[in-house]
Parts: structure tokens; sequence; C-alpha cells
């Protein structure tokens, strides 16, 4: 580690502490050619998640977008944006616990789905009938039908 003050590329460690809830070591080190301390602090560099779409593209995951889709099906509804930034929050945490580098967009429908559900029918409608990509009236009644049973 290079020394802030001489630019020595030599130094050692004096002190370390973990920090669990950051996630972050924090390192005191002290310069072998000047003796003067600093302070590093090391994180672990988690891979970026990527998105499988419906074509079989991969792109970067994007909790924007999904709140974008969310916002959408929810304007105009008694839903209120710290709702929203739930959903969006405790998708992404579902999606850090699963451990895995890539997941499908269709992971993510079914998640968001789930949620919307619980929260408001109507918005829970508009978002599957995107989602689901209803081909008729038929495919949409037929959604409908299998909510009210389900209540």
């Amino acid at each position: 580690m290079e020394c802030p003050y001489c630019e020595n590329p030599d130094s050692r460690v004096v002190e370390t502490r973990e920090s669990m809830k950051e996630n972050v070591t924090r390192r005191r080190r002290e310069c072998t050619g000047c003796e003067d301390r600093f302070t590093t602090y090391e994180r672990v560099e988690s891979p970026s998640l990527r998105v499988v779409k419906r074509d079989g593209s991969k792109e970067k995951f994007k909790p924007g977008k999904i709140r974008a889709g969310i916002e959408r099906s929810c304007k105009k509804r008694p839903i209120t944006a710290d709702q929203i930034d739930d959903i969006v929050a405790d998708l992404e945490s579902t999606i850090k616990e699963r451990g895995v580098n890539t997941i499908n967009s269709s992971d993510i429908g079914d998640l968001v789905i789930e949620r919307l559900k619980e929260i408001d029918e109507v918005a829970y409608i508009r978002y599957a009938s995107i989602y689901n990509s209803f081909e008729d009236l038929d495919s949409f009644e037929e959604e409908v039908k299998t909510l009210r049973t389900e209540d």
C-alpha cells in the first residue's frame, strides 16, 4: 500500500478492525519510510448482477427500471412512494440472498407480481397484463377470474 505522504510503496499493518454492519475492513497502517500512519478501508466488491431477458440477451440489473414499471402499474392508485420503495428493496434483498450472478427477467416479474398482488389488485392486473403479454380479452378475463377465486 503506497504511503499518501511520501509515496513509499511499503507499509505495515498496525491495527485491523472488522465492521460487519458495513462489511468493511479498516486497517491502520504505518509507512516503513517516513513512519507516518494512515488508514485504509477494504470492502469486498460483489459481482454485478445480470438479468437474462426473454430473448436470451443479458443486461446489468437496474433497480430503477423495475421501479419505473411498478410506478406505471400503480399510477392513480392509493399506493405510496414508500410502498414502491419497499417492493424494490425487498426484491433486491431477495435476489441477493439467492447468491446468484444472473437471474431471469421472468423471476423478477414473478417477485414483483407477488408483492403487487398483496398491495393492490388493480396494480397487480396492470403489471400482469404487460408481464404476461395478454394476447386478447379472454386471457385478461381469465387472470381476473383467478384473482377473484383466490380471495
